[in-house]
């Protein structure tokens, strides 16, 4: 992708009215008159936890604006990390939706799966799943993510909401079987600077993420080849439209347990790369820093170079840009960088 973007980048009192008016900021970008499907993608990184989690309002509001512009079936879904994800639609009030719009609820980890090829740590290539429903023609996808810091990646906005939603962990599907309860208990007794390790990142993605298991999992491959992974799948599910509820961010121990930041934003875009790009900015970090994003840019998949993106909107970048406490591992995340990544680039 060439040229400039264009970002919705709104500041106000309602989060759901934050959202509305940044997507009627940028209509005149979205069309929906060939689509055969709308596919409206939440984060639940956690079914129980509302502050890492996509708000219902955010979604509502996206609804309202599909919903008066297109009168085909829509389906909100996701693929919890661990837990069942109709507990989270339950826990965070997602049911209503099925009467309010005409919607079908869905969990991707419950549905059939397309193999995609990424890396291991050592470069050599393996298979992972995605959801079928999120790669079909016709699918007009929406990530409707919050701004978090991240433990592996610097930060979790509407690339990674996608891609990893996308990939499915079919044990997630049964109550406890996301990840093994042994796991789960070693997990909490392991001290935090051996959990972000490189040693738990063997563990997630050999271990986790072997053959059958999560291919959620399967993506931690160490820092550079987790990258690369994750601009190689954001290829096969890439957002036609990025929606960030900003009313609500989270920093420090992100993606599942940081503190939230009171932020009162939302920004909307046809180019999610754009949409991440300069939302990491607003949020203290260089986009430049973050290996996935430069990827996606170096794929040409969308605008990452912040002086070709116009903001537009009631609130400039500069009024509402603010520093985020970056995740404990920071400084190790930084270390991404693979020689000769193009090679490993190419279109899945």
């Amino acid at each position: 992708m060439t040229g400039r973007s264009r970002v919705a980048l709104v500041q106000g009192e309602s989060r759901r009215e934050n959202v509305s008016a940044a997507l009627e900021t940028i209509s005149g970008q979205i069309d929906l008159g060939t689509v055969r499907r709308v596919l409206v993608k939440p984060n639940f990184v956690s079914v129980t936890h509302q502050a890492a989690s996509t708000h219902v309002d955010a979604v509502r509001a996206v609804l309202d604006f599909v919903r008066a512009r297109y009168d085909g079936p829509i389906v909100v879904a996701e693929g919890a990390a661990l837990s069942p994800t109709f507990e989270g639609f339950g826990n965070f009030g997602y049911e209503p939706l099925v009467e309010e719009y005409g919607v079908e609820l869905m969990d991707l980890n419950a549905d059939d799966v397309v193999p995609v090829q990424v890396y291991d740590r050592r470069l050599r290539p393996v298979t992972v799943h995605l959801a079928r429903t999120t790669v079909e023609d016709g699918v007009y996808r929406i990530s409707v993510g919050l701004p978090k810091t991240h433990d592996c990646v610097v930060v979790t906005l509407a690339i990674k909401n996608i891609v990893m939603g996308s990939l499915v962990n079919p044990r997630a599907v049964r109550r406890g079987g996301g990840t093994p309860g042994l796991a789960r208990r070693v997990g909490h007794l392991v001290p935090k600077r051996v959990q972000h390790s490189d040693l738990a990142e063997w563990i997630k993605g050999t271990m986790l993420g072997g053959k059958n298991r999560s291919s959620k999992m399967a993506m931690h491959q160490g820092l550079p080849a987790m990258n690369v992974n994750l601009a190689l799948v954001a290829a096969r599910v890439w957002p036609h439209l990025a929606v960030i509820d900003g009313w609500e961010g989270m920093e420090g121990n992100g993606p599942g347990g940081g503190d939230p930041v009171d932020w009162r934003v939302a920004l909307a875009g046809t180019d999610p790369l754009a949409v991440d790009a300069l939302t990491a900015h607003l949020m203290g970090f260089a986009p430049e820093r973050i290996g996935y994003l430069q990827y996606c840019g170096q794929m040409e998949l969308g605008v990452a170079a912040l002086d070709q993106i116009d903001v537009a909107g009631n609130a400039a970048p500069e009024q509402v840009q603010r520093s985020f406490k970056p995740h404990p591992t920071y400084r190790r995340q930084l270390q991404w960088h693979l020689e000769g990544a193009e090679r490993y680039l190419e279109r899945v």
